[in-house]
């Protein structure tokens, strides 16, 4: 084993994931040698008292053995209770986070994450880290269970709607992992990723300082939250089907409701819908998306709508 992966485990990546492992594979290999001994016993029981033809005798009754009982039942028990101690301390390890952790809020809804920072930043899809400094997560769901599940640092938790769950972890390598969903939660399930970028401590404080407007345009910056707030998971910009209308040509679009009514998608509908996306439902989609956009400051609802105009052309 090490930290680099195995055929059954990925790369370890956090402070927590050797011991994690050690663990794993302490209960494979009890697993793989209580298995080969029951089915040695069986394969070697098996031959040993096949019947053989013109033998009649049934062979006596062996005799109690109580050493061989009471070792069949004393060695599962030191078994089970060191496996349960063993993994029940890694558990509250996992949920007792250091006292100087690094906040990060974390909503899931369908089918996407969104990161919110101390400092107001906003951001889908990745999760931003410094490198060997202990970040704590602080999760709710818009909607229905998720899990929050990074192969690579040996974290997953339930994301559960209308109450917080948390989970910690130290990432011990700069550098991009995987997040996963790994609770069902609808058709899109499998398409709900994400990635946590572990920088140095360095970067990562200038990333959070640049992670906002700066000198872009409000259709430049528009554009950028696209990508952070997950639009681009629903609703695409090139004209093709999604769970949501596209946004190509949108602006200046008359768009046809589930009620039989129709709309012009002017920037007061784009604000609405994006602010009270339950409103107007554009007939052929489902009512999706969830409301927790109308938190967004004014600024970045502003550049939405400033991107998605600039895509009618």
């Amino acid at each position: 084993m090490g930290d680099k992966g195995t055929f059954w485990m990925p790369e370890q990546a956090s402070k927590m994931a050797a011991e994690i492992d050690s663990l794993f594979y302490f209960v494979f290999w009890i697993s793989v040698i209580f298995f080969v001994g029951v089915i040695g016993a069986m394969i070697y029981f098996a031959w040993k008292y096949r019947h053989r033809p013109g033998e009649e005798h049934i062979p006596d009754p062996l005799p109690e053995h109580k050493a061989t009982e009471a070792a069949w039942i004393v060695i599962p028990l030191i078994l089970v209770l060191l496996i349960f101690t063993w993994g029940f301390k890694a558990f509250l390890k996992l949920n007792m986070p250091p006292p100087n952790a690094y906040p990060i809020q974390v909503r899931a809804s369908s089918w996407a994450w969104n990161f919110a920072y101390p400092n107001g930043t906003s951001i889908g899809t990745e999760l931003h880290v410094p490198v060997g400094r202990a970040v704590k997560l602080t999760m709710s769901s818009d909607d229905v269970l998720h899990s929050f599940f990074v192969p690579a640092f040996r974290v997953k938790f339930d994301v559960l709607p209308n109450r917080y769950t948390s989970v910690w972890f130290e990432a011990t390598q700069v550098g991009e992992y995987d997040i996963f969903c790994t609770e069902y939660c609808g058709t899109g399930h499998s398409g709900m990723l994400g990635k946590v970028v572990v920088h140095t401590e360095k970067e990562f404080n200038e990333w959070l300082q640049s992670s906002g407007q700066g000198d872009m345009t409000p259709e430049e910056y528009g554009q950028v939250l696209y990508t952070q707030q997950n639009c681009i998971v629903c609703h695409s910009v090139d004209g093709s089907p999604g769970v949501g209308p596209t946004l190509q040509g949108l602006y200046g679009r008359n768009e046809q409701l589930q009620d039989g009514s129709s709309v012009l998608a002017d920037e007061n509908y784009i604000l609405q819908s994006i602010v009270e996306p339950n409103f107007q439902i554009v007939s052929g989609y489902p009512p999706a998306m969830p409301a927790t956009y109308a938190t967004l400051p004014a600024e970045q609802l502003d550049a939405l709508v400033a991107y998605i105009k600039s895509l009618a052309n």
